[in-house]
């Protein structure tokens, strides 16, 4: 596998990642209350910095030749 096959799938975890955060940040909020709501929230929260890092390192890795 190239390096740059390598990289498109890293990145689409990483975007899965942001998705995953944005509708369980959606799910505390709206729809729960109490200590699941705050788990859930830890959790999406926990992919939200996941995917930013994924994405972050996707981004400034550079142009694969």
């Amino acid at each position: 596998m190239s390096e740059s096959m390598l990289k498109m799938y890293i990145s689409f975890a990483g975007i899965i990642s942001l998705f995953l955060a944005v509708g369980l940040i959606y799910l505390s909020r709206h729809k729960m209350k109490g200590v699941g709501a705050a788990i859930v929230a830890t959790f999406a929260y926990l992919f939200m910095i996941f995917g930013g890092i994924i994405i972050f390192y996707i981004v400034f890795s550079g142009p694969t030749a």
